[in-house]
């Protein structure tokens, strides 16, 4: 008999995935439970590929979620609309995942692989991680998000800004998040570069985002053409599944 995808923990992941969550709120709580989760995965347990991905993510969405409460946005229902649908792509891949779908994004698929093994540092598994999800998912969110709101992604607009504003929050988040998943050999290395690789992966995330926007901009204007869809599905998919081959590979572990 075969063993589940996700082993002993397979029911609670497949419990979990059975809701969708429709708020921010619902969201960080879906994250926080599914942290829970994968830590308990064997044989890898608290150093899951998926969970050093997932603890990033947590983090970020709860201090989205904190500046919703804040009104530090100028479009909150907007920057909601959007979490939710981006949140929405990453629960996806993991049901087509868990199902064994063939139709399971390879820019995911090349993370899930490795929650058996062999290990991957944590670092490169959040890196892959978010490639994959800003990558692929975000584009695709933000059309979503923007024709749920019958809106559209325009530079200089509110949402652009809010958008931008994201920006901030991995720029004040990242220090931190980058040097849990450091062995202490590497945080010496760190301490003697100062704050040069803070500064370099600010500036990779927000440029990533970027051209995440452009490339929104771009399926908004083929979104009724599905051929045309489908190609610019299969070729970030396929662009970003290299990058997460390369980013989990060991030159990819050395480099970071």
């Amino acid at each position: 008999m075969t063993e589940p995808v996700w082993g002993p923990v397979h029911r609670d992941i497949v419990d979990l995935l059975a809701d969708h969550p429709a708020d921010v709120p619902a969201v960080v709580d879906h994250l926080t439970k599914l942290q829970d989760i994968l830590v308990r995965l064997p044989p890898l347990e608290d150093s899951c590929p998926l969970a050093d991905f997932n603890r990033l993510y947590l983090t970020i969405t709860s201090s989205v979620l904190d500046g919703l409460y804040d009104d530090r946005f100028v479009d909150p229902a907007f920057l909601s609309r959007l979490d939710v649908e981006f949140a929405a792509r990453y629960f996806d891949a993991m049901r087509m995942w868990t199902d064994s779908s063939p139709g399971t994004p390879k820019a995911w698929s090349c993370l899930f692989e490795r929650m058996r093994g062999p290990d991957a540092r944590p670092l490169p598994s959040a890196a892959a991680g978010v490639n994959a999800h800003i990558n692929f998912d975000l584009p695709f969110a933000l059309v979503t998000t923007f024709d749920h709101l019958e809106s559209e992604p325009v530079d200089g607009s509110d949402q652009h800004h809010d958008y931008l504003e994201i920006n901030k929050i991995f720029a004040d988040k990242i220090p931190g998040l980058r040097r849990g998943y450091l062995e202490r050999w590497q945080l010496l290395i760190d301490m003697l570069n100062g704050d040069i690789d803070d500064w370099y992966q600010g500036e990779l995330v927000e440029y990533t985002r970027d051209v995440a926007w452009r490339n929104a901009q771009k399926i908004w204007r083929c979104r009724h053409d599905p051929d045309a869809r489908e190609c610019e599905r299969t070729r970030l998919d396929d662009n970003a599944a290299a990058l997460g081959r390369l980013l989990l590979s060991p030159l990819g572990a050395f480099l970071q």
